[in-house]
């Protein structure tokens, strides 16, 4: 099938060759005789209304223009196509002039209105009557691929080859997810061309209606000029991106343009369709590959057999070495869907310092950004670099994204798969020390030094004993561990601490001596201060492990 030819379209000249109009005479416009006929409506009609008259042929009996010579310039300024004199046209109209845009017919024998307007109606029905028969075919052979599960790729080559021109997909982020018959680098420029012609508003006058459609010139490769035919792909409320024809050179004309609207509108549904089905697709994998780093970061493969089997299945090189980021995922209020924004975070964190022998898998669990990647480096040294850069990276793409600091933990760099939940580990703990300390940027469990030699004896007998001795008193006063607190990390320094809290001089010694009476040392003697000192880390590290023993356990 195919579509509307140019002699559907009735012009002026294929008028005058209909039967109806024999010995009808040209007198004025005989260049214009290729103009398109839409409508025809009579003088009368016409005179009362102010619409505009693109494509209509006005009729008029000759009696009816008697005096009205400014008629017809009225008519041209108007857009009427041609006047269509039932008789002879008045003396006086031939002496005073035509308009040059006007093409003006006298019929050779009375025809009538009636016969005149049937006439284009049967054009203009059998037009239409061709459309939708292209449009059929158009729909039926994209839907027989889709049903064929022939895929994006393959439906833009059919989309091509029905447009005898190159043709394109865009997401809806502008993103060119297939394409057919352009090379590489002039699809890169042209997306570039079509993205910002498509940002920009299109006039409502040059709406297509029902469909948004556009058919505009854009620059391609050497600058040289492209008309674009872009609909838009909408399945219901949601907007899916773009079906695309690229006609290089000259300006199509009207009728390949028409037929290219057809094919372009009718691809929507079909590539929105593909589009859709390929992103849960991609959603399903996803998860499952999310689902496996969270095995992974957490040791919970029922044996080491399962545990490399799914790693195939995902295409994960388990004997690689990794390095563990970690990061607090908080969005700003109001997101629509938090979950999915979270992972797409987690995305653009990962997609930072692209390297194509680095592979990067990401995941959320809680409130927490998980990227596990694949180290270069060879030795120990080379792999702490390797990670202290991706983590300032992530650190800064996350503080762009997310518009505050924020902090990136990371642990010792894992040698295989089966070392990935200590590293984990350590990069949680670093994690929650951070964010418990105020700190931003990149931190590794390593420059925790204070915290991390106290690893060992965090669980001992003699470690519960000091917290049940100095912390444990102190929680039913939340604010005097804050004072404590506040007053080691300045040193003692009694006029420092009481600004930081904003309290009197007076007050903070007050509250000193409460602190020092419940725990039975003098909090102001030096050796004293250590021995708290030593007691508020082990309790921040203890709460810190128990919190991630806590993530782990709900597995």
């Amino acid at each position: 099938m195919q579509a509307t030819s140019e002699d559907d379209r009735l012009t002026v000249a294929g008028l005058l060759d209909e039967s109806l109009m024999a010995g009808a005479q040209v007198l004025a416009g005989a260049d214009r005789l290729h103009v398109e006929l839409q409508w025809v409506l009579p003088l009368g009609e016409v005179l009362s209304r102010p619409d505009p008259l693109d494509g209509v042929a006005v009729y008029s009996r000759p009696e009816a223009l008697l005096g009205k010579h400014g008629t017809l310039t009225a008519l041209t300024a108007r857009g009427a196509t041609t006047l269509l004199v039932d008789g002879s046209l008045p003396a006086d109209f031939l002496s005073a002039g035509l308009p040059a845009d006007l093409v003006v017919i006298e019929l050779g024998f009375p025809v009538g209105f009636a016969a005149l307007n049937r006439l284009l109606a049967e054009r203009a029905l059998n037009q239409e009557v061709h459309v939708m028969r292209y449009s059929t075919h158009v729909h039926a052979s994209l839907a027989g691929l889709f049903h064929r599960g022939a895929g994006l790729e393959m439906l833009i080559r059919e989309v091509s080859n029905l447009a005898r021109n190159p043709a394109m997909a865009l997401d809806a982020r502008g993103n060119v997810v297939a394409h057919n018959g352009l090379a590489d680098d002039a699809v890169a420029q042209l997306s570039e061309s079509v993205v910002v012609m498509l940002s920009a508003d299109l006039p409502a006058s040059r709406r297509h209606s029902g469909h948004d459609t556009r058919v505009e010139r854009v620059a391609g490769p050497n600058n040289s000029p492209w008309t674009v035919i872009a609909s838009a792909i909408r399945l219901g409320k949601a907007f899916e991106g773009w079906v695309l024809v690229l006609v290089p050179g000259a300006e199509p004309g009207a009728h390949d343009t028409a037929r290219h609207i057809v094919v372009t509108e009718q691809a929507t549904a079909i590539i929105g369709s593909e589009m859709l089905r390929q992103h849960s697709v991609d959603e399903a994998e996803e998860r499952a590959r999310g689902d496996f780093v969270q095995a992974l970061v957490h040791g919970s493969f029922s044996s080491d057999h399962d545990m490399r089997a799914r790693a195939e299945h995902h295409e994960i090189d388990i004997d690689s070495c990794f390095g563990v980021f970690v990061a607090p995922g908080v969005l700003p209020h109001g997101v629509d869907n938090p979950a999915a924004s979270m992972v797409r975070l987690a995305r653009y964190a990962a997609g930072v310092s692209p390297d194509p022998l680095v592979q990067s898998y990401v995941t959320v669990i809680g409130d927490v950004l998980v990227v596990v990647r694949s180290l270069r480096g060879q030795d120990n040294a080379a792999m702490r670099t390797e990670m202290t850069d991706y983590a300032e990276a992530m650190t800064a793409e996350l503080r762009k994204r997310r518009g505050t600091p924020v902090a990136v933990a990371y642990g010792r760099p894992a040698r295989g798969a089966g070392d990935v939940s200590d590293s984990y580990r350590e990069a949680r703990v670093a994690l929650g020390i951070a964010r418990r300390l105020g700190r931003t940027g990149a931190t590794s469990y390593q420059q925790l030094r204070s915290f991390t030699v106290l690893a060992d004896i965090a669980e001992t007998e003699h470690s519960r004993a000091l917290l049940a001795e100095i912390v444990t008193p102190l929680r039913s006063s939340p604010d005097l561990l804050e004072t404590l607190t506040r007053y080691l990390e300045h040193g003692g320094n009694v006029n420092a601490t009481a600004r930081t809290l904003d309290v009197h001089r007076n007050t903070m010694l007050a509250k000193l001596d409460r602190v020092s009476r419940i725990i039975g040392l003098d909090i102001r003697a030096p050796e004293n201060q250590f021995t708290v000192w030593l007691a508020i880390r082990l309790d921040m590290l203890t709460e810190v492990r128990a919190a991630v023993d806590r993530e782990a356990s709900f597995r």
